[in-house]
């Protein structure tokens, strides 16, 4: 009988133990630290799509606008949720890995330049901006060089570049942060190329002088 009652007290002790640890576990995904950096992730998130759709609106008419301007695809929905719960797992078990201010306000800094990079780089191209490769010259289709694009050739592509990684570091992610940069990278390897030979098509020797002064705004792409 004492045997039987040691055993109920241990395992008692044993489920309060598991209970606290549930708690604390849990405490650490709604902590401050989770709150604020999931906040930064999804305001940035419904920022730059939102004004993505709302300047091509502006510019090109609401009836050459589809849902496609908002850049959402099935590929970068399973980035972000393979990103979000990264950050749930990595919080629940490596809360301390998430405290690395410093790394997280630079991530928020990529954020932000990143947006104004690119948002840039629609209104100083207006009309000659396009979320989709135009294969055929059009008449007001023109080759832009100053503003920002007098720095670097997509301007577009290096924002998006550093938005992309920057939304990463914030949320302290190290394999997303690093998958991110890899596929993103990979995309505008591919694109680029495939977006100049058009280019050099549409403008001839005017975009060839101007890609050999200004680099294309991608680490490692000429």
């Amino acid at each position: 009988m004492s045997f039987l009652k040691h055993f109920c007290v241990d395992l008692q002790q044993q489920l309060i133990d598991l209970m606290l640890l549930g708690s604390s576990s849990l405490s650490e995904i709604f902590s401050y630290t989770a709150c604020r950096q999931l906040l930064q992730m999804f305001f940035a998130i419904i920022f730059f799509h939102g004004s993505e759709y709302i300047l091509a609106m502006a510019i090109h008419g609401k009836s050459s606008v589809s849902i496609k301007s908002l850049l959402i695809s099935k590929s970068y929905i399973l980035a972000m949720v393979c990103s979000l719960i990264e950050y749930i797992v990595e919080i629940y078990f490596f809360a301390g890995l998430k405290e690395y201010w410093w790394i997280s306000n630079a991530g928020l800094a990529m954020v932000v330049i990143g947006e104004v990079i690119r948002k840039l780089a629609i209104l100083t191209a207006g009309r000659a901006f396009t979320h989709l490769i135009k294969i055929y010259h059009e008449e007001h289709h023109k080759l832009v060089t100053h503003g920002v694009f007098h720095y670097v050739r997509h301007p577009g592509y290096c924002g998006f570049f550093i938005w992309a990684i920057g939304t990463q570091i914030m949320l302290c992610n190290p394999i997303s942060t690093i998958a991110f940069a890899i596929v993103v990278w990979r995309f505008f390897a591919l694109r680029i190329p495939y977006e100049e030979y058009f280019l050099r098509q549409f403008f001839g020797s005017q975009y060839e002088d101007y890609a050999r002064q200004v680099p294309s705004g991608v680490p490692f792409v000429k």
